[in-house]
């Protein structure tokens, strides 16, 4: 089915030439102050942005009309709408981005958050923020909007910070009281909650006890950055086969970590070796498939081939079960040759 325009939106899009009509200054007049020239700059921006933002929406309502007709009556695979996209040179990436953009902003309009007009007070950025944030933030955006106040990404995002702050249980009373009375600005809360939310309960329950017996600015930027180490260390920890082995307690080596004052150094180190282990399962990967293809070229070329046949030689080091590989350049003193030995696989 073909989507509608949602009720109580206009039928067609923004004249361009009422919606940007402004004088820009000049700017080798000296008789305009920074201050003043800055200002009317800034508000000539600010007309740009709001039109960029309502030509997107509408384009995505345009982009999201085609592809339900072509779904109604097209091959069931969206041929035609990709080939309606090509046309025009947009990517099917931007098209469903656009699309999103409409259907967030139909759904604000819709749901009564926003009038149609209230759409002019956001840049393009902050209406994609507000459209992507939880309910409660596109409620307290919406209500400035309303208000008429310009909101810009920054307003957005200052929103949902004080918004994660003041309403999650990861943080204690002491702290939500000194951002409620401005003592420590919200914008250091929000990442500490983003962090510990990646974490179990225990490790949760230990950071906020921290918090709460110091909870002061520096406290809370040492807790975040612990509980990001943490998140890392957990996170790479499960990959690294090496460590898969029983007996070992991984939590017990991280609150050791943790106590000496080495959490991160130990959480890079956990995941330096999950990105070793997976570089040599892509290395074994790419060294069995190069064989087979300097095999299949060997097979198909022949002594008329003298060319092709010494770049198979050459390729000779790289495909020996030892690999050798030069690191810099020949004659730099900073070169030197590696050598990797790729056994055969156990019976």
């Amino acid at each position: 089915m073909t989507a509608a325009v949602p009720p109580n939106l206009p039928t067609q899009p923004p004249d361009p030439i009422a919606d940007l009509s402004f004088q820009l200054p000049d700017p080798e007049d000296e008789q305009i102050s920074e201050p003043d020239f800055r200002a009317q700059i800034d508000r000539a921006w600010q007309v740009c942005d709001r039109f960029d933002l309502q030509t997107d929406i509408w384009r995505g309502r345009i982009l999201r009309t085609v592809r339900d007709r072509e779904k109604r009556g097209g091959d069931g695979r969206g041929t035609g709408f990709l080939n309606w996209l090509r046309d025009r040179e947009i990517t099917k990436s931007q098209a469903y981005s656009l699309i999103e953009l409409a259907d967030s902003a139909d759904t604000l309009l819709q749901e009564g958050l926003l009038e149609t007009e209230d759409v002019n007070q956001f840049s393009k950025r902050a209406f994609v923020e507000t459209a992507q944030a939880s309910p409660e933030v596109q409620q307290l955006v919406s209500d400035a909007a309303r208000r008429g106040e310009h909101i810009t990404r920054r307003e957005v995002r200052q929103v949902s910070d004080e918004w994660t702050a003041m309403s999650s249980d990861l943080l204690p009373t002491e702290v939500k009281e000194k951002a409620a009375n401005n003592t420590i600005p919200t914008r250091y809360l929000a990442p500490l909650v983003r962090e510990m939310e990646k974490l179990p309960p225990v490790h949760q329950n230990t950071l906020k006890t921290e918090v709460a017996l110091n909870p002061d600015l520096d406290t809370l930027k040492q807790v975040t950055a612990e509980a990001r180490y943490l998140a890392k260390y957990l996170d790479a920890a499960v990959q690294v086969q090496a460590l898969n082995i029983e007996g070992l307690d991984l939590e017990n080596a991280l609150e050791e970590a943790l106590r000496v004052g080495c959490l991160n150094a130990t959480a890079d180190m956990v995941n330096q070796a999950a990105q070793l282990e997976q570089a040599v399962a892509k290395l074994y990967t790419t060294w069995n498939r190069l064989n087979k293809l300097v095999e299949r070229v060997f097979v198909d070329s022949g002594a008329s081939t003298p060319n092709l046949r010494e770049l198979i030689a050459n390729l000779e080091p790289l495909t020996h079960q030892t690999v050798t590989v030069q690191i810099g350049e020949t004659g730099s003193p900073m070169a030197h040759t590696v050598r990797l030995k790729i056994l055969p696989p156990e019976d």
